[in-house]
């Protein structure tokens, strides 16, 4: 097999290209629908339909990479986004959008196969090590995005976030169609067993930690607006610095994991990523739930789910990539997609449960029970990684 590494900054590329396609455009919705005419409701189609053909293509590109191979599917998945970015720019009407802007789903390829091409060349916790890296400088990108987003938008109008879009793409594709080798080699006539995957208890144990673990993060970021405003009279802006908890915290959470897996080894760094959380949560809900009136508290206890989040997530993508070595792809699409469909129930439940009631004991309580379910899907994986391999560490070929 010929193995041409590509730099890490790649793979950090890939990775954000699907970051920034989701939400580097958000402050550009009411311009959008402004110009093309139509009602809020309409206009916020353009993210349910992203999310949806980003989750089915999840499922569909790391098994077809682990076929082809990664190199022509990254390539053909940017050419694709390059040319749906530029429909973008060019649509006189909504329909057309739409269509375009779901093609441009085609970028959450970029993190799948990223995650997959760091197996074909890491094992173990040199891999882990690897995504925490990518983790960790990745950390920032939802915070930039959309505000890059606002100033285009009122500097240039709404189509220069998609000129930007496009100039990603075609550059992106430049770049890797020079630095981005061939990692991994199907060979002629090898199945896909994507079934003994989706059996191996191991496999979904990792993923429930991955999916709960980003359920926590998605009930805050669904919660804690309402919560903010309606219990402690926050304004926007200050909501908007209190929702950059988790991400202070993954930030220190991935760079921690990133110098510590290599000396410890993922599972310690994955217990305890489920733990810490838990603590912090609990000491804020024992605050509110005794009456406690400053808003502090809930911020501050929410530092650790982005701590615990960075500590784990990257770790338990590294076991769930080890499961299957020669599925790295697949397990990679199927993890994310089911990562992704998780988060979107968390939010649907969040906004459930909260709604006219909003308060934030409620909220806390509803982000303690996912905790619990994460840490206990964190024992399964520790328990059977141990039985299945005789040392608590993810598998090596």
């Amino acid at each position: 097999m010929t193995r041409t590494p590509p730099h890490l900054v790649t793979l950090v590329l890939l990775t954000a290209l699907s970051v920034l396609t989701l939400n580097m455009f958000l402050p550009a919705l009411p311009a959008m629908r402004e110009a093309f005419g139509v009602s809020e409701a309409v206009m916020g189609r353009s993210i349910s339909l992203y999310m949806l053909a980003a989750a089915v293509l999840q499922v569909l590109i790391g098994p077809l990479s682990d076929r082809v191979g990664r190199r022509p599917v990254i390539l053909g998945l940017l050419v694709v986004y390059a040319v749906a970015s530029v429909l973008c720019l060019l649509a006189e009407n909504i329909t057309l959008f739409l269509i375009a802007r779901t093609g441009q789903a085609v970028a959450v390829g970029g993190s799948v196969l990223a995650s997959a091409v760091v197996r074909d060349l890491y094992d173990g916790r040199v891999a882990a090590a690897k995504l925490s890296l990518i983790a960790s400088a990745m950390a920032i990108a939802p915070m930039l995005a959309p505000m890059v987003g606002g100033v285009l938008e009122t500097a240039f109008g709404w189509r220069s976030v998609f000129v930007t879009y496009g100039a990603l793409g075609l550059g992106l594709l430049l770049w890797c169609a020079r630095d981005l080798g061939e990692t991994h080699t199907p060979g002629p006539g090898r199945r896909m067993e994507v079934a003994a995957l989706l059996r191996a208890r191991l496999f979904w144990a990792y993923v429930g930690v991955q999916a709960l673990g980003v359920g926590t993060f998605f009930m805050f970021l669904t919660g804690a607006p309402f919560v903010a405003a309606d219990v402690f009279g926050l304004n926007p802006a200050q909501i908007g610095i209190g929702l950059g908890s988790t991400t202070a915290g993954f930030i220190l959470g991935a760079g921690a994991s990133a110098r510590l897996v290599q000396r410890v080894g993922p599972m310690r760094l994955i217990l305890l990523g489920r733990v810490v959380p838990i603590a912090g949560l609990g000491v804020a809900f024992a605050y509110y739930a005794g009456g406690g009136a400053l808003v502090w508290p809930l911020f501050l206890s929410t530092v650790t789910v982005g701590i615990g989040n960075g500590l784990s997530l990257a770790n338990a993508n590294a076991g769930a990539l080890s499961v299957r070595p020669d599925l790295a792809g697949s397990a990679s699409g199927f993890g994310g997609a089911i990562v992704l469909a998780v988060g979107a129930a968390h939010s649907w439940v969040t906004t459930a449960a909260l709604s006219g009631r909003a308060t934030a004991d409620g909220l806390l309580s509803l982000m303690l029970a996912t905790l619990v379910l994460a840490l206990i899907a964190a024992l399964a994986a520790a328990a059977w990684e141990t039985s299945e391999t005789g040392v608590s560490k993810p598998k090596t070929p």
